[in-house]
């Protein structure tokens, strides 16, 4: 029977728009400010021109090599099959296991502020564990249920996040963007790169590549349209806080700073509005994000370079992986702080998104692109990394090791396992 195509251009621009401003934005804005001071706008805008080159690349190796694979079909056939290719899967994989300690501290931290404020500490590694086990057990038993109202809470969160600014907006003081307010350049990368991770979710618009009506036509414009949107939205949105908010109430309340921007303008109901959006936002973040990652640990074991049991599946899901990626969740989101948690995402990402650039750059010729934007890109990507590894190596030279270990621990795996396994790696083309 012929497959239907069923996604078209506005469906895919959704799932990219969804991806990207899931919990990231509630969760990192008080970060990028920290960093870059009033210089947080240009920090949203730089991560975002990051994006939006790499989106060329996803862009046409999508439209080359449909498959749900996504990343790890593009990185096997551009890197082929080797150690480099098996590594980078594997910290694909363990980013996206980041990205939901991210999204759960997040939950925990927003919901936390409708407690006393002695016992938040508590209350978050309550809320944050509460969530990470609640939206595993909805993906074990009705991933299906939840999935149906992904597009209700994407509308939501969109709807409150544009009011927020065009309130805010009215109040902002725009002196506090004058360049005399921005960190140092360095700093001001680096901001851009620590929350690069709030702009990580268009990759998923390549996984629905194979059921996209005309491929060639929308996917370019759903990937370019998707990370503009968001780019604006983003900019907009460190207007409204820097401008509402002085420096040091954002860095007090970092955690939840984009709820505690909404009082100056609407009082204690704002920040109940934004948390309450937060908790929406991110919760919707955490099961999206499980489902996928599950299913990258499934796509990789596929591929030849995770253990087989990685690839069965029970009741038509990979269990198996999606209880081994909740597990490392909670490890991360309840001993690592939010910083620790941004600079493991975003490096993992950038590292990630310089080899698929790299990948197109290989195979230009196929995907029929200007080599020229994908070696930018790579290019680009790998400075931002390097921004942000000096910027943290002076702030916090710890977060750097993490980092390290991150990546040391993907390629060990890799490695291991291809010497004690006698398994064929493969593509899906």
């Amino acid at each position: 029977m012929e497959n239907k195509k069923t996604v078209g251009y506005w469906s895919a621009v959704s799932i990219g728009i969804g991806g990207m401003v899931g919990g990231g934005i509630f969760a990192v804005l008080g970060l990028a400010v920290n960093l870059s001071h009033g210089g947080a706008p240009i920090a949203f805008l730089i991560a975002g021109m990051v994006a939006l080159v790499t989106a060329y690349s996803y862009s046409k190796l999508s439209v080359t090599f449909p498959s749900s694979g996504g990343t790890v079909e593009f990185l096997n056939q551009g890197l082929g099959t080797g150690v480099l290719t098996g590594g980078l899967n594997i910290l694909l994989w363990i980013s996206y296991v980041v990205m939901l300690s991210l999204y759960s501290y997040a939950f925990g931290s927003y919901g936390a502020t409708f407690f006393p404020d002695e016992s938040q500490t508590f209350w978050r590694h309550v809320l944050t564990s509460g969530a990470i086990i609640s939206f595993t057990l909805l993906n074990f038993l009705s991933a299906k249920i939840i999935g149906k109202s992904e597009e209700i809470i994407v509308l939501i969160k969109i709807v409150i996040l544009v009011t927020f600014v065009a309130i805010g907006f009215w109040s902002v003081q725009f002196d506090k963007f004058e360049p005399s307010t921005w960190s140092p350049p360095i700093a001001l990368m680096a901001g851009g790169m620590i929350i690069f991770l709030a702009y990580e979710g268009f990759e998923l618009i390549a996984n629905t590549a194979g059921d996209v009506k005309n491929p060639k036509k929308i996917l370019p414009r759903a990937f370019y349209t998707a990370v503009l949107f968001v780019i604006g939205l983003y900019v907009m949105v460190s207007i409204v806080t820097v401008g509402n908010l002085s420096l040091d109430k954002i860095v007090e309340s970092q955690d939840f700073a984009l709820a505690e921007s909404a009082k100056p303008f609407l009082g204690h109901v704002g920040f109940v509005i934004i948390a309450i959006a937060a908790l929406f936002s991110t919760g919707s973040a955490i099961n999206a994000t499980l489902y996928g990652a599950s299913r990258i640990s499934y796509i990789i074991a596929k591929t030849g370079e995770l253990p087989t049991h990685l690839e069965r599946k029970i009741w038509n899901r990979p269990v198996e992986g999606l209880i081994i990626t909740s597990i490392s969740t909670l490890i991360i989101a309840n001993l690592f702080d939010l910083a620790s948690i941004a600079v493991m995402g975003s490096a993992g990402f950038l590292l990630i998104f310089a080899a698929v650039n790299f990948a197109n750059f290989r195979l230009y010729k196929k995907t029929y692109s200007k080599k020229w934007i994908s070696l930018i890109g790579c290019i680009v990507c790998f400075m931002a990394l390097g921004v942000l590894v000096w910027e943290s190596n002076l702030t916090s030279p710890e977060n750097i090791w993490i980092f390290v270990v991150m990546v040391g621990l993907a390629f060990t795996i890799e490695i291991i396992y291809r010497k004690i396994s006698k398994r064929r790696h493969k593509c899906s083309f």
